[in-house]
């Protein structure tokens, strides 16, 4: 009797022991109905990494091909998205980052586009958009470009800044992007500031997005045009200096610049 006793107390603590560790793997049953029981990172490739594409496109994660292949872009959206959700930015998809990315896409359904070859939803977007603000002839490009060569800009100075645009106000309007791109060439500009694009946007605690990495991803055509419609002369934010988010923003002294103009969620300030 005592031996039977024994026997099942042991397999209940096992079975226990079991639970838990699915628990803090964070891979209960209820999400079994998504991708595999793999865990796959950089390189990796096929259906799990299709379903991680989809998905984070449909949170905003992710712009580009659904092509199953799991390159730097890929990755780049999967540290965005863990650091987003309180997770270890690693880029690698194991149970606990699954699991976080299907509650968060439960309405997600795939369709014709979130399949490999399919057409991208937010390239189409993007080139869309940032027609109201471009010129499309040869000749206005042309006179980009020279525009950019008076300023001293460099080929990296305004790839830099289609990054720092991206990083910090995607979400935004359009013109609200080329008020952010703005602001960085009114503080090139000004003596209170580095005076080259990498020294003002990298400046200690000036860009959000160099803080918590997001410069880093890969800018869609709309912030690349936001960065040329700054640079041929538009400035939506009047010479503003400094932009902040009034929901986030938690400087005193920022609330104290005088305050000019709202666009979207960035208050623009001298």
């Amino acid at each position: 009797m005592k031996k039977m006793r024994l026997i099942v107390m042991t397999v209940a603590a096992t079975l226990l022991l079991l639970s838990l560790y699915t628990l803090k793997e964070g891979w209960p049953p209820r999400a079994a109905e998504t991708f595999s029981n793999a865990t796959f990172q950089m390189g990796a490739s096929g259906k799990d990494v299709v379903e991680l594409q989809g998905r984070l496109r449909f949170l905003g994660y992710y712009e580009g091909k659904i092509d199953g292949q799991f390159g730097p872009k890929t990755k780049n959206s999967v540290t965005w998205f863990q650091w987003k959700f309180g997770m270890k930015s690693d880029g690698v998809v194991g149970p606990k980052t699954k699991l976080k990315l299907w509650e968060a896409t439960k309405s997600w359904k795939p369709t014709a586009a979130d399949l490999p070859g399919g057409e991208s939803g937010s390239s189409g977007g993007g080139s869309g958009a940032s027609g109201g603000g471009s010129a499309g002839s040869a000749g206005a490009s042309n006179s980009s470009m020279d525009k950019s060569n008076k300023l001293g800009l460099s080929a990296n100075d305004i790839k830099i800044m289609a990054n720092a645009v991206y990083g910090e106000a995607r979400g935004e309007p359009y013109e609200g992007q080329v008020a952010v791109a703005a602001v960085i060439l009114n503080r090139l500009r000004s003596p209170e500031f580095p005076n080259s694009i990498t020294g003002v946007i990298f400046q200690n605690l000036a860009f959000t997005a160099v803080a918590d990495g997001q410069i880093w991803l890969t800018p869609n055509e709309r912030a690349k045009q936001a960065v040329q419609d700054a640079i041929n002369g538009w400035d939506p934010s009047d010479g503003c200096l400094y932009y902040f988010n009034p929901v986030t923003a938690t400087s005193k002294w920022i609330w104290s610049r005088p305050q000019v103009k709202t666009i979207g969620k960035h208050i623009f300030c001298m």
